[in-house]
């Protein structure tokens, strides 16, 4: 396998082969993201779950410290009562009927989408072009709910909703490569913290499988389990 200039590089700073504490893995991400543009760090931790079984299903939402570092666009389903409120908080888009249609029609230009339970009748009906781009609303996460404004203004402010995939893997972006390496350590400690407290009672043996740390375009940086107190 052909190997580029900039992995060259990158590889040199670090060992593959070695694992790092959460600490170190964070630095070193850092030090290789060298990118034109500013790139997500993404944290990938690998779960001794079986997601096809209900019981083993992971999943829940995070308040990371220092946000995401993205600009986060909100889209707010409800009825006209609830619409001002969610323009104050800060959705980027507000509505209903005419946005189902839209979605309907294949718009999903969002990263959230949030909803109030009165109105998951007409947005039920989107949840096979919602569910596969993981823009479904969920009680458990947070995204239908009566207090619009305060689930607008957690989203905003870095709130952040993850699930294990098919593969017992959840994928979840911890900041940029501008943070610095304590701010990218913090949020990703928050997100394993997170996923700690949501073991099933059903899953045995070995919980957190493995956790890697990466940037966009580089290689990923394993870490080790034990400096995140599992």
């Amino acid at each position: 396998m052909r190997v580029s200039k900039k992995q060259k590089e990158a590889l040199s700073k670090y060992d593959p082969t070695q694992v790092y504490s959460l600490e170190e893995a964070s630095g070193i991400v850092k030090e290789i993201s060298n990118t034109k543009f500013d790139s997500s760090i993404d944290l990938a931790v690998r779960l001794g779950v079986d997601p096809r079984k209900a019981n083993q299903m992971v999943r829940g939402s995070v308040s990371l410290p220092h946000g995401t570092g993205k600009d986060v666009r909100v889209l707010v389903l409800c009825n006209p009562d609830k619409e001002a409120e969610a323009v104050e908080a800060g959705a980027d888009f507000v509505g209903l009927d005419e946005y189902v249609e839209k979605i309907k029609n294949g718009w999903t230009d969002v990263d959230v989408i949030i909803t109030t339970p009165n109105v998951m009748g007409k947005v039920g009906a989107l949840g096979r072009i919602l569910g596969p781009r993981g823009l479904m609303p969920n009680p458990k996460t947070g995204t239908v709910t009566m207090d619009v404004a305060k689930a607008v203004q957690d989203v905003k402010a870095g709130k952040i909703d993850f699930k294990v995939d098919k593969y017992g893997i959840v994928h979840a972006s911890v900041g940029k490569a501008s943070f610095d390496a304590q701010k990218i350590r913090e949020n990703a400690f928050e997100v394993i913290q997170s996923l700690i407290k949501l073991k099933p009672a059903a899953a045995k043996g070995a919980y957190i499988k493995s956790i890697y740390i990466s940037g966009t375009m580089t290689p990923s940086v394993k870490v080790e389990a034990k400096s995140v107190s599992v």
